[in-house]
């Protein structure tokens, strides 16, 4: 049993078809570039015109409607009688042929393409410009958060509009997505991280096209993403951190400092005010986070969070208090007028400037998050609670980003397993004379005790 392929260019200059095709099973392809795949055997090439044409009408729907996966079929025999099994729009049909194979076979055929001709008529026309557009502002603009619409806006107007705005919907493939990210890394140096910033509104706008009866099928659906590498980290040791506060303007020494023993997000911090703060627990509640000066919900349900306060920053915030600015937003930091801090600006003239001062290798904002997550790992806490204070969705979130920190601290977990079960027999039995000359013990024990568990030589326990 072989496979044969043909493209339409081949079925358009044959006259005759096999005269006997045993169709096990027809999938329209997911591709503009993929074969018709049809599993059989040709016994002749002077009879059944009519196949010919039916797989004719076949690749002429599937070139209309541009890259599908709808329908796919099977011959099946019950009783006696042949069916042609088939699924349109989700339903499964089964469809009589008699006793005759070839004859539900020739009826598989012509059911998928009507089908599919059917399908393709009802779908909604569009070209990915006005789609995009109308996704943009009847969707997205309501849904996410203002900070995630500015990005999909961006992403959709500096790379999706260029590539696939003039296509129509139904005209776009898979092959042509994997093409776009595999050029925006190729020639345009795009880092692999960011192109798959780019497939997620993509894929998301392309479902939306389905729900919407533009599109049968998302065609970025089985795109692969480009491998992302894990990003290295840094952060600062703790002689670092008290070298780098030293070095901080007085002014904005609360605001690092409470970076440093928070773990909070820079949008988080300039967002904070001062009914956040719960003095009698000792605890921080992040309620919000400041984007391009406008106040939005946290980056996730899970940011939503009550941070520990350690005695000596509960200190630092009731002094700063006392000698910041008033502001009617009752912000905990605020320039002088009361408004929000400008982020870059504290960036690049507070932070990377008290950075250089202290000497200390230049690292990012961010990274002051990381130095907290280390600082609570090093200390031995346990992972649900870093996981908690850091606002992470799942404990295996925080362990993916900062599980290379734990083998340091389970070192001494090691020891004190030893411990548990053996004692001081163990360091007893190390510590045992050598023979130096020959590099083996003297003699060798018939049998060890450990805490009532006997290992004798060959032996069992």
């Amino acid at each position: 049993m072989s496979a044969l392929s043909y493209t339409p260019s081949q079925l358009n200059s044959v006259n005759n078809f096999a005269s006997s095709i045993l169709v096990r099973q027809l999938l329209v392809p997911s591709s503009l570039s993929s074969l018709v795949w049809l599993q059989g055997n040709r016994c002749g090439f002077d009879r059944h015109n009519n196949e010919l044409q039916d797989i004719k009408s076949y690749n002429s729907a599937r070139l209309k409607g541009g890259e599908k996966q709808l329908a796919k079929g099977s011959v099946v025999k019950r009783a006696g009688c042949w069916y042609a099994v088939y699924r349109i729009n989700g339903r499964q049909k089964w469809e009589s042929a008699g006793p005759s194979k070839k004859r539900a076979e020739r009826l598989l055929v012509r059911r998928i393409t009507e089908g599919y001709d059917e399908v393709v008529a009802e779908l909604r026309k569009s070209t990915f410009t006005d789609f995009a557009a109308t996704w943009l502002q009847d969707y997205a603009q309501v849904s996410v958060k203002h900070s995630t619409y500015v990005s999909y806006e961006a992403i959709t107007r500096r790379h999706l509009l260029p590539a696939l705005g003039k296509l129509w919907l139904h005209q776009i493939s898979g092959s042509d997505i994997q093409r776009l990210l595999a050029r925006k890394i190729r020639l345009d140096g795009l880092s692999p991280k960011s192109v798959v910033n780019i497939l997620i509104p993509l894929k998301e706008m392309l479902q939306h096209a389905i729900e919407w009866g533009y599109l049968r099928v998302n065609p970025a659906a089985f795109v692969k993403r480009p491998r992302v590498e894990i990003e290295e980290m840094d952060f600062l040791r703790p002689e670092e951190i008290c070298l780098f506060l030293e070095h901080v303007d007085s002014r904005y020494q609360a605001f690092f400092m409470t970076a440093v023993l928070t773990g909070m997000r820079r949008g988080e911090l300039l967002a904070l005010k001062w009914g956040d703060i719960d003095w009698n627990s000792s605890q921080i509640s992040v309620r919000r986070s400041l984007y391009r000066g406008a106040f939005q919900t946290p980056k996730s349900n899970y940011s939503f969070r009550r941070i520990m306060l350690s005695p000596h920053l509960c200190q630092t915030l009731m002094y700063h208090r006392t000698v910041a600015s008033s502001s009617k937003l009752d912000l905990v930091f605020c320039d002088a007028s009361g408004r929000p801090l400008d982020p870059d600006n504290l960036i690049k003239r507070q932070f990377l400037t008290a950075l250089e001062r202290a000497g200390i290798r230049r690292i990012r904002f961010h990274d002051l998050r990381h130095t907290y997550a280390s600082l609570l790992i090093a200390q031995g806490e346990d992972i649900k609670f870093v996981q908690s204070q850091l606002g992470h969705s799942s404990a295996k979130t925080t362990l993916d980003r900062y599980g290379h920190l734990f083998p340091g601290t389970h070192k001494e977990a090691a020891r004190r397993l030893d411990q548990t079960i053996f004692g001081n027999s163990v360091r007893r039995l190390l510590e045992e004379p050598a023979n130096q000359d020959s590099g083996v013990y003297d003699k060798a024990p018939e049998g060890i005790e450990l805490q009532g568990l006997k290992f004798g030589s060959g032996g069992r326990i």
